[in-house]
């Protein structure tokens, strides 16, 4: 590609991705996203078959983000959040500080079973009755949900789609990535909370209402409950055979949605107009954005750097530190095809590829703009009527990823050289 070529890609793909950010005239984020794929193509930057192709690629991610927004919207209809945020607020037994603890700690499973798109789409509406309901102050719990769906996206290969994109066809097997990724997910997720916590004092140092009957749970939601517990189970059996998750968790989240439907004799209309179908398009657009800063050639040169380098701490903490601010630039999901391409065909030490890992996961911990399931926790929270700018994410961000990134990398190569 010529430099002017190149130039112009990066430089529409930049504009694309802050436009997603910033969203002027508060236009969606996927306005911006594909109007940065169209101008790619018409552009001649890529080819209309690249781009169709760069789509496709994302097939596994679509059905993957539609089972799950069809099951959490069923289970909000139905109910079941109202009923986990009376359980959550009984047990803080009045401690604004205990519920954003047991916050964490639901968050932390949601995400390592079910994933963290999960834990934005499922678990934010479930926190904010929590919080309203108690009388809370909303934000520090709301910050929870982002924020442990990014910490807790590696302790297994289903916890993030990321982890499916970053390395495709060469998933390690369960126990491999455990053994790799063990020790530096548990430092992860605690030193998150630790700095969260510590950003948040102040506004959870006061006590909350406790007393409150929590409703009684319908059929529907009982069915919703099971079907999330089928859908983990699922998940996690897919990802030991080594198998795409996209599928099954669109089956399972459409078998529970239409079990639901018939058995409350409801209509399907509800459910379908309540889901952010324009995360689909969202996506779509920056795996085009990515193919096309891919096709500037810059990744093969920065590849063979890697691999030339002899000091294997050192370029492997930085290109974990390098992959986790660049992810917030990119968008993570994108920033891992192209972390996949750069550690597949420079064919770098496992060390190397894990530490990029742990950035492309943990590093949208710094602005909203990192991760998808960041994204849709927003789209969330709008939806709830409530707004968390984006300089209000990075005041906190740029305190609690970096000192979470850092723990993580070094626990990982320290787990690496055992």
């Amino acid at each position: 590609m010529r430099a002017a070529d190149s130039v112009a890609t990066w430089s529409i793909a930049a504009l694309a991705i802050l436009g997603v950010v910033i969203r002027p005239g508060a236009l969606p984020e996927a306005v911006w996203a594909v109007s940065g794929a169209l101008a790619l193509v018409l552009l001649s930057l890529i080819s209309p078959s690249e781009a169709l192709t760069a789509i496709l690629q994302g097939t596994d991610v679509y059905l993957f983000l539609v089972g799950m927004m069809v099951l959490a919207e069923v289970a909000r209809l139905e109910g079941l959040f109202d009923w986990l945020a009376a359980y959550a607020v009984r047990h803080s037994r009045g401690s604004s500080a205990r519920l954003f603890t047991l916050v964490y700690a639901v968050g932390t499973v949601v995400t390592v079973f079910l994933s963290n798109d999960a834990t934005a789409v499922v678990l934010t509406p479930a926190v904010y009755a929590a919080v309203r309901r108690a009388r809370a102050p909303p934000l520090p719990c709301l910050l929870v949900c982002a924020f442990i769906a990014n910490a807790a996206s590696f302790v297994l290969p289903i916890s993030n789609p990321a982890n499916l994109v970053v390395y495709g066809a060469h998933m390690p097997p369960l126990s491999v990535w455990l053994r790799q990724f063990g020790v530096a997910s548990v430092v992860s997720i605690a030193v998150t909370y630790m700095m969260l916590r510590w950003t948040q004092r102040r506004q959870i140092e006061g006590g909350i209402t406790s007393e409150m009957t929590p409703p009684a749970l319908g059929l529907g939601g009982r069915v919703a409950l099971g079907g999330i517990g089928a859908t983990a189970i699922v998940l996690v059996s897919a990802s030991s055979l080594d198998r795409p998750l996209g599928l099954p968790t669109f089956l399972a989240g459409t078998i529970t949605a239409v079990a639901i439907l018939m058995l409350t004799r409801s209509r399907p209309g509800p459910v379908l107009k309540r889901i952010s179908w324009s995360v689909l398009p969202l996506v779509a657009g920056l795996f085009v954005l990515a193919r096309g800063v891919e096709g500037t050639g810059l990744l093969q040169p920065l590849g063979a750097l890697l691999a030339a380098q002899s000091s294997m701490p050192v370029i492997a903490l930085a290109a974990g530190g390098v992959a986790g601010v660049a992810c917030n630039l990119m968008n993570n999901l994108p920033l891992g095809l192209l972390a996949g391409a750069l550690v597949g065909g420079a064919h770098l030490r496992p060390e190397v590829g894990g530490a990029v890992l742990i950035g492309v996961d943990l590093g949208p911990n710094l602005s909203v703009t990192g991760s998808l399931a960041t994204i849709l926790w927003l789209v969330a929270l709008r939806r709830e009527g409530l707004k968390v700018s984006a300089w209000q994410f990075l005041a906190v961000g740029s305190l609690v990823m970096p000192a979470a990134l850092l723990g993580a990398l070094a626990s990982f190569w320290w787990s690496a050289m055992r």
